[in-house]
């Protein structure tokens, strides 16, 4: 292989990096080690993993021959071979090969690997954004990788992503105790509460400033790549499931926050305990489910979820038209803690047991302690008020941990 041969790949990766624009980063960006030779940067899709590559080469790679991007979704690798290109770029002086969808690439997890162990001076940094396919064939690389997880926009990153507000992210504690000055610190600069309702609706991934009139549709494409094309790549599905699949989906956007009745569910996918199981921890792992265990679980019934969620508000607003308010309130509460790393879990009484010490109760202006009174650590966290008091904290500010 010759630069000539390369060219293409040049020049589509100086087009995308005149495009990129670096005003903007993800909170992950900074706690990324770039130096690290085998980085693996995965998650859902649409969350914005391409961009942040080209802002690293773009920000890091003042000269352009140092490092190259390349998805593995191009046709120009239909023709020719990604150990080539790397030996290419290491032959000539570069030292960053940046690989993006990477499990368009048949047996991707024997080619990284290969590409670690042939070229030691080559640093590696790869993406994809199937994560069913990253996550089952990544446990061959898990001793070589240094693996991050780029979740959708916090409401913190939605703020500065609109220009409204650049805020740091706030500890956990420092918000279970100071949650009132710092929402009284931000009330008097923004009107927050219809911008949180921009983001339930249109904010969680970056490309809605892309699209804003088809976002819920691309929304809508996104889930059924997921389901027909990722899903019967890693499990032997039929179309028979994949349609269940969509319709449990459907059902959850819709429904009232509840235990479900294992067997009822079951039932109403027309599939039996271990098939229905296998197909929520699938959608769970796709980043189209959010699964709640139970506090008690067991090794015997640890893959059992209490209750199950859609991922995320957004998630819910394109698969139906009107989504319960407080289901979104909880699917909120539920995917920003555990994108901040939270553990979560489904309590005795109350919504969300974090991280095994506090108790959280979550509804709308009018919710009181009722349901958790006399727990300790026991918190309310309430849509649709700015400010809150004591132990009752504005919903809205659980977007602010990441």
């Amino acid at each position: 292989m010759n630069e000539e041969d390369l060219q293409e790949l040049f020049d589509a990766q100086e087009r995308k990096l005149r495009a990129v624009s670096s005003a903007f980063h993800r909170s992950l960006y900074p706690e990324i080690d770039w130096n690290d030779r085998l980085l693996c940067i995965k998650g859902p899709k649409g969350t914005g993993k391409t961009t942040m590559l080209l802002q690293r080469i773009k920000e890091a790679f003042p000269d352009p021959s140092a490092a190259l991007y390349a998805s593995l979704d191009s046709l120009w690798f239909a023709t020719h071979r990604v150990q080539d290109v790397a030996a290419w770029l290491d032959s000539h002086g570069g030292t960053h090969l940046f690989l993006d969808e990477v499990h368009h690439f048949e047996n991707w997890q024997t080619l990284v690997k290969n590409l670690h162990d042939d070229f030691p001076a080559l640093h590696l940094v790869y993406s994809g954004s199937s994560l069913l396919q990253l996550e089952k064939g990544g446990g061959d690389l898990s001793r070589r990788q240094l693996p991050y997880t780029l979740a959708g926009l916090s409401f913190r990153e939605f703020l500065s992503f609109e220009g409204a507000l650049d805020l740091p992210a706030v500890g956990w504690e420092e918000l279970l105790r100071r949650h009132a000055a710092i929402a009284r610190g931000i009330a008097a600069r923004v009107k927050i509460l219809p911008l949180f309702s921009r983001y339930l609706e249109s904010g969680y991934y970056p490309f809605y400033k892309e699209s804003k009139t088809g976002y819920h549709e691309r929304i809508r494409r996104v889930v059924d790549r997921i389901l027909e094309i990722d899903y019967p790549r890693v499990e032997p599905v039929t179309l028979a499931t994949i349609r269940k699949a969509r319709r449990m989906l459907m059902v959850l956007a819709s429904s009232v926050p509840q235990v479900p009745k294992m067997t009822d569910l079951w039932r109403e996918l027309e599939t039996d305990r271990n098939n229905g199981l296998g197909m929520l921890d699938a959608l769970g792992r796709a980043g189209l489910l959010g699964l709640l265990p139970s506090r008690s679980a067991t090794l015997k019934n640890l893959s059992r979820p209490e209750k199950i969620y859609c991922d995320n508000p957004n998630l819910m607003h394109a698969l139906v038209r009107r989504p319960d308010r407080g289901t979104l309130r909880e699917t909120f509460f539920r995917n920003q803690l555990a994108a901040a790393g939270h553990e979560l879990a489904y309590p005795a009484r109350g919504d969300f047991l974090v991280d095994g010490e506090w108790t959280f109760e979550v509804g709308g202006a009018g919710k009181d302690f009722g349901q958790i009174a006399g727990l300790p650590r026991s918190f309310l966290a309430v849509d649709d008020i700015e400010i809150g008091r004591g132990n009752r904290i504005p919903l809205w500010m659980f977007g602010l941990l990441y």
